[in-house]
């Protein structure tokens, strides 16, 4: 996948365990506190999950185009490159011996030294952080996320030129979430057009491509659809790659559903896919060992449909190690 969007942690995690057969959220946690897996800024900017093989070729393509994005708010709230020159060296101080602090505790540490971080100023201190390598997700602590030094959570660096770097990322855009478009992957990747445009063309004699109007669709393997398969259910998470990563949703979202499916400030609901296609939405509620979820959909499902739902559901119930009491709304059997 190359990364997997992640400002929603948990369902994040969940993102991992529909792609990984048999993973269960206790051994992405495990790996995660390991520091296999790291959550920090990546690309558009948001957060993401990535690999501790790629962390630093990763960040080293798209960190100059975040730092660009953020420019405006830096000066809105007067944080300079000095300051954040400053604010490194106190992170690497604090954290140094494989220590890790929750935001909490790295407020603290910026008020003693007068380092104010009201108004957002935090979130854009290790933001910067985390694109200069300093800092990265460390381990959970009593379900407070932390934060350690890149350079002792993840001692081996793999780095790329510029042009391999980018060979690199569009090869697993592609493999990954073709068909798309380069449009998609600029989208997704946050790059320039100009790069991505030569990514593409570095990578294109690996790939399939099919024109549907004006568009050049680029995969990995030419697909078959057989429409007399078993319905395939997915309940997805929130900001789940298989909608955020296209500029273009409409292969896999009806436009009447739209707005049902991403808020107007770009929150993105957990989705229920039938054969492809977003056809409802889902939530969790948490209650000690017992997850409720409640589905509600935007047409009717014949029983074969809503006993694949069942079925997601108890694979999801099996993820968490909890039980589940399934609630299924808006929807008469036919």
């Amino acid at each position: 996948m190359g990364a997997i969007q992640a400002q929603d942690f948990a369902m994040a995690k969940w993102a991992i365990g529909q792609r990984i057969p048999d993973t269960t959220q206790i051994s992405i946690e495990t790996a995660y506190d390991a520091g296999d897996i790291i959550r920090t800024h990546l690309m558009r900017p948001t957060w993401h999950l990535v690999s501790s093989d790629d962390i630093y070729w990763m960040l080293e393509l798209t960190a100059p185009q975040i730092r660009r994005i953020l420019k405006t708010n830096d000066k809105r709230l007067e944080l300079t490159d000095q300051l954040f020159v400053k604010t490194n060296t106190i992170l690497e101080k604090v954290l140094s011996n494989e220590c890790s602090m929750t935001r909490d505790e790295l407020v603290q540490e910026f008020e003693n030294v007068h380092v104010r971080t009201d108004e957002n100023r935090l979130s854009h201190i290790l933001m910067h952080a985390e694109l200069d390598g300093v800092v990265c997700s460390g381990p959970i602590r009593k379900n407070k996320i932390t934060y350690a030094l890149l350079s002792e959570r993840v001692t081996q660096k793999k780095t790329y030129t510029r042009e391999e770097a980018l060979i690199e990322l569009a090869g697993r855009y592609f493999s990954s979430h073709g068909p798309a478009t380069l449009r998609d992957f600029i989208w997704w990747s946050g790059l320039g057009i100009t790069e991505a445009r030569k990514a593409l063309e570095m990578i294109k004699t690996g790939f399939h491509q099919e024109t549907i109007g004006t568009d050049i669709y680029w995969f990995s393997e030419p697909m078959k659809y057989d429409r007399n398969v078993t319905p395939t259910v997915h309940l997805l998470p929130a900001y789940d790659e298989y909608l955020i990563s296209y500029a273009n949703r409409s292969a896999a979202l009806a436009v009447v559903n739209n707005k049902k499916t991403i808020s107007d400030n770009g929150i993105f609901r957990p989705v229920i896919v039938i054969n492809g296609q977003v056809e409802g939405l889902w939530k969790r509620t948490t209650i000690k060992n017992l997850v409720k979820i409640e589905t509600s959909h935007f047409q009717l499902h014949d029983p074969e449909t809503v006993n694949g739902i069942k079925m997601e559901a108890s694979r999801y119930g099996i993820f968490l190690d909890k039980k589940i009491e399934l609630i299924i709304q808006d929807l008469s059997l036919s």
